[in-house]
């Protein structure tokens, strides 16, 4: 007894201090449950189910679209909007006279996984996610979700459905890609968190995806229903992994995927997005997620092709989403819905757990005290110094040495080596070019022909191959014809190959005789001039692989040379 009475005495001593002040946060709970409960109260059954809803607008697009969604939101009192194409101003003019017709301010959301670009012109990009996966400080990333979210925050965006917490460990996945952070489940989850902690910070809301796991399928879902036939085992070490990390800690939002999982839905070819086993059972009461949970587009024929609309959002909604993502047919869905509720189908607990959730979040976001976007100085607001130096210092900290036999880098500036340049791929390697032409003695030997480049060949001490690819969310392999000229080259002659694209582009090629192998993942003018650096001496390389491009060369291979 003797011993607790110090203990008790302490507890008694902090519950008092607590007492004395009381807690912000419980204060912002109590303003957030009056601010909910008060709106739900005076809600009609319509206005209620309404709010399940986030339908597709487009600033790009004519006035009868700008009408269409103006009818939505006066006749069937939308939730919210998630935004497609279009520019800043544009966009930023319609959500004002958007929400000025709404009761209930509107959820406005995007897909900007590498920032506003991914939707909006005139605006700021930066990396692919795979670019990110290859970067070993987070403090980076952080920084970059923040800006992001400072960039929606201007724009008047309440949630960004990002990041991808994918694990991309089928090369051949068509759709994810390179907005995966990577094949490695630890790595994936360090970089998601980062994003998601950067973007929060600022108040906006992150949405992981795509639930359970979409990285290892070979089929896109905007076109099929892709199938995942791992065991629940594998499935809840690999694929769920980032995701229970993130519950964790406190991701706002979580966006279930449209796949035919059998080892975790016993209705043969029934979506995940769906399945009330896998919304329900296993993401919110096994994992315990009490966040916003959205499905995927309804429109894309993973789901579409599964049943009419309508039918399909109320499967979703009682599979227990909260959200119903791009729609294809908003009226007859929230008619079907409201119907099901009044026959009993759907209880008055079940819509006011979704609905309160989605006011809450809305409170989260600030909609409590909505104010319109100022459209004056927007465009200069989102194209700050800040965008292009955090996209510049994202590229130098992610490119790559894969390879470095023989130390081929880095060369002396003005080396006396004679070294010749051939330009791969089917991008301009030009400003590469003009980079390495002011460090050292360097011929361009890309447009002689193959009987021409055979003979020139051994007037080099060594070759500087670029290959060059568009910027795009393309993982294929280098053509056969590249791929062979890389591979006879490297037998006879020194080769320092450096790849503007992502690490896959490699992977049907024979690095054995490449003495240095430097990946540097975008073709953008950053990614030019720093690689020419890296080469010369100039910057130096601590990137690893984020995902591997073959057996010799597996994920988080890095090879770091300080400046």
């Amino acid at each position: 007894m003797k011993k607790t009475l110090p203990i008790l005495s302490l507890v008694i001593l902090m519950m008092a201090s607590c007492a004395k002040v009381p807690s912000k946060r419980l204060i912002e709970i109590d303003e957030q449950a009056h601010w909910v409960d008060s709106i739900y109260s005076n809600m009609s059954l319509k206005e209620k189910v309404g709010q399940l809803f986030m339908v597709s607008a487009y600033s790009n697009r004519n006035d009868s679209h700008t009408d269409s969604i103006q009818k939505l939101i006066n006749d069937y009192h939308l939730g919210g909007l998630i935004f497609f194409q279009g520019g800043p101003i544009r966009q930023a003019t319609q959500t004002n006279h958007y929400q000025s017709i709404s009761k209930i301010p509107l959820f406005i959301g995007i897909d900007g996984e590498w920032g506003l670009n991914m939707r909006l012109d005139s605006t700021s990009r930066y990396p692919y996610n795979m670019t990110l996966g290859a970067i070993t400080d987070h403090k980076i990333i952080k920084k970059i979700g923040e800006q992001i979210g400072k960039d929606c925050k201007r724009m008047g965006i309440h949630i960004n459905f990002a990041p991808v917490v994918d694990i991309n460990t089928n090369s051949k996945n068509p759709v994810i890609g390179v907005r995966s952070f990577g094949e490695d489940k630890v790595n994936v989850t360090e970089k998601a968190w980062a994003f998601t902690d950067g973007l929060q910070s600022v108040g906006v809301l992150a949405c992981a995806k795509h639930f359970p796991g979409h990285g290892d399928t070979a089929s896109d879902s905007h076109k099929t229903l892709p199938t995942v036939s791992f065991s629940k085992e594998r499935i809840d070490a690999i694929e769920l992994f980032p995701y229970k990390e993130l519950f964790n800690k406190g991701v706002a939002g979580v966006m279930v995927a449209h796949l035919n999982v059998p080892n975790l839905e016993s209705q043969e070819g029934l979506p995940s997005s769906l399945s009330y086993q896998i919304v329900t059972e296993l993401l919110k009461e096994q994992l315990g997620y009490e966040g916003l949970i959205f499905t995927d587009a309804l429109n894309m024929k993973g789901v579409a092709d599964y049943g009419q609309p309508g039918d399909i959002d109320l499967a979703a909604f009682k599979a227990g989403n909260d959200v119903l993502l791009f729609t294809e047919d908003a009226p007859k869905a929230i008619l079907k819905i409201m119907a099901a509720y009044e026959q009993n189908d759907i209880s008055e607990a079940r819509l006011a757990h979704s609905v309160k959730k989605i006011l809450a979040a809305k409170f989260d976001a600030g909609l409590n005290r909505y104010e319109p976007i100022e459209t004056d100085g927007l465009i200069n607001d989102l194209n700050q110094d800040v965008n292009a130096q955090l996209y510049d210092e994202a590229i130098k900290n992610a490119i790559t040495l894969v390879k470095n036999e023989g130390q081929l880098v880095p060369m002396k500036n003005n080396t006396p080596e004679k070294i010749g340049f051939l330009k791969l791929g089917d991008d301009s390697a030009e400003l590469f070019l003009e980079s390495l032409k002011l460090k050292g003695d360097i011929t361009d030997i890309s447009n002689l022909s193959a009987k021409k480049l055979s003979e020139e060949l051994s007037k080099y001490d060594k070759i500087i191959i670029g290959y060059h690819r568009k910027n795009s969310r393309i993982t294929k392999a280098i053509s056969a014809a590249d791929k062979k000229i890389i591979e006879n080259i490297s037998k006879d002659h020194k080769t320092i190959l450096t790849v503007f694209a992502s690490q896959y582009s490699l992977k049907e090629t024979n690095l054995d005789d490449v003495e240095t192998v430097l990946i540097s993942y975008e073709n953008s003018e950053i990614a030019n001039k720093a690689t020419a650096e890296i080469i010369f001496g100039e910057l130096g390389v601590n990137g690893t692989l984020p995902a591997s491009i073959s057996k010799e060369y597996p994920v988080r291979l890095g090879i770091n040379i300080a400046q």
